[in-house]
């Protein structure tokens, strides 16, 4: 393989695939499930009609966005998010001081390990804007009621004032996801009834006024906020003697309590706590007997398992890029291998027996797997069920939706491709679901690996980098590499390419255009 083949393969693994001449296709698969038109996004941040600070604050009488150190020092309702993720950042620190003692830690340029500025979220020069609106609501089974969820994206970014009086816009690292409810309980029709899961839906697929969308058009209330979700780009260290160049994100989740009207810090959905767990032997034992019992092993399989908190954790540390196999990411891989080495070494925390007796005793039950069908299948999924395990499958950088770039005056790749081939890849899915709910059906909720998407939107995806195209993750035993494995096999490649590694990696490669 040529030096520039092999640069190109550990860009495209860096960025999950993506290439621009894609960028076309992007909006397509979106249409109905995400709201990234520019200029929208641009007038309704102007506007001050879907700021941060306007949804949780809508009786103020300033008609303009406000600056991260007034939104932190005004709002009480995110008065706990600060003291969080300063906490997260100083234990980060000890730890990498204490992994790699010869490196030094800080802000700015000159460090081995660059950290992010928390000051950018105390500035009178930062603030977060519109940066896309995304409809979550083929995640109801988590709750039916709320018929899923909305996701404002928020990316937070530098103003500066130039010499001439214009002002520049700088796009910082970091996400501030607001979810709110898909639907509003206090809405009705005109006829006096709750507005359905159905007539949302129906609001999405017709892809009208955004002002039907959120909320029905009016200010959401209380009822409806549900989370906050953060992402920061919490380091980045450049290739040095002791490893390669790598950046870590750090996922935070708030959960809003209606009682004290503010956001708490809570334990990100199915985040694992993978070093609490291997720690002690009762808690280990009742997790695996929890996951692997049929029905949950079963919800495990389809992607729509939800953990329960005991067993989860309040921060995830994601480090890229990991690789294509799921034993190069973490921190799941450790749950299948133990850790430590000699007579302290600890136990894994599922075996392979395990595994095998667990799918033994579910196909007895007549429970189909539609996904997990081997070991490895098992250990993909106890990866890319969590956050941090799917973050790092087809990202774009640690984030899969980057959002649009609306404030560069010229547009760039970011803005040309907004969120990662994972999250795009999956809108066929999520509007599918939509269309079920539209029709007043039962959606099927299951989703397959973070990897590819599901078969059911096979026909519009074929060929392309989100399903089998240049680009696409595949199995490299389908290129005679070894024997298929069961719970890979459909990873195949389109005509005109082949599966090729594209990391140390013994079964997952990509989609290439034959070299030789």
């Amino acid at each position: 393989m040529s030096r520039a083949l092999r640069i190109l393969l550990a860009v495209v693994v860096l960025l999950g695939g993506v290439v621009p001449s894609f960028a076309a296709e992007n909006a397509q698969p979106m249409r109905g499930t995400a709201i990234t038109d520019r200029d929208l996004l641009r007038k309704l941040d102007h506007d001050d009609r879907l700021t941060i600070s306007r949804l949780l604050w809508p009786e103020r009488n300033a008609n303009f966005p406000l600056t991260t150190d007034m939104l932190f020092g005004s709002l009480p309702q995110l008065k706990d998010i600060p003291p969080a993720i300063d906490a997260e950042f100083d234990r980060y620190v000890a730890q990498q001081k204490a992994a790699w003692p010869t490196e030094t830690i800080g802000v700015g340029e000159g460090f081995d390990v660059q950290l992010f500025d928390r000051a950018n979220l105390k500035s009178r020069d930062t603030r977060f804007v519109l940066a896309g609106i995304v409809n979550r609501m083929d995640r109801a089974y988590v709750s039916e009621e709320a018929c899923g969820e909305i996701r404002l994206i928020y990316r937070l970014a530098r103003f500066e004032t130039r010499p001439n009086g214009s002002t520049s816009a700088t796009r910082l690292p970091m996400t501030f996801n607001l979810v709110m409810k898909a639907r509003d309980p206090h809405q009705v029709d005109a006829g006096g009834k709750p507005v359905t899961c159905a007539e949302v839906a129906r609001r999405w697929l017709d892809n009208g006024d955004w002002q039907g969308l959120i909320g029905g058009g009016r200010s959401p209330d209380d009822a409806m906020l549900d989370r906050i979700e953060t992402n920061i780009q919490i380091s980045i260290a450049p290739k040095s003697a002791l490893h390669d160049f790598r950046s870590d994100y750090l996922l935070k989740v708030f959960k809003y309590d209606a009682a004290t009207k503010t956001f708490e810090e809570s334990t990100l959905e199915n985040q694992i706590d993978r070093d609490r767990i291997l720690a002690d032997a009762d808690l280990r034992r009742e997790f695996t007997s929890w996951l692997l019992a049929p029905d949950n092993l079963r919800a495990f399989d389809r992607g729509t398992v939800l953990i329960p908190e005991k067993f989860l954790a309040k921060a995830a540390l994601v480090p890229t890029p990991a690789g294509l196999d799921a034993s190069a990411m973490q921190p799941e891989f450790g749950m299948m291998q133990g850790e430590g080495t000699g007579e302290g070494k600890a136990d894994p925390v599922f075996t392979d027996d395990d595994v095998v007796g667990a799918l033994k005793q579910a196909a007895a039950r007549g429970i189909d797997m539609q996904n997990i069908r081997s070991v490895a299948g098992f250990q993909r999924r106890l990866n890319d069920v969590t956050c941090a395990g799917c973050h790092q499958t087809r990202g774009i950088g640690g984030f899969h939706f980057p959002g649009v770039d609306w404030l560069a005056d010229k547009p760039s790749n970011s803005t040309i491709v907004p969120a990662s081939p994972h999250f795009v890849g999956d809108q066929i899915r999520r509007r599918d679901i939509l269309t079920a709910f539209a029709a007043g059906k039962r959606p099927d909720f299951s989703r397959g690996f973070a990897s590819r998407p599901q078969t059911r939107g096979s026909a519009e995806l074929a060929g392309t980098e989100y399903q089998d195209g240049w680009g696409a993750h595949c199995s490299l035993q389908n290129a005679g590499s070894g024997t298929p494995d069961k719970s890979f096999t459909s990873w195949s490649c389109a005509k005109g390419l082949t599966c090729q590694a594209a990391a140390a990696s013994s079964r997952i490669g990509m989609c290439f255009i034959r070299t030789r």
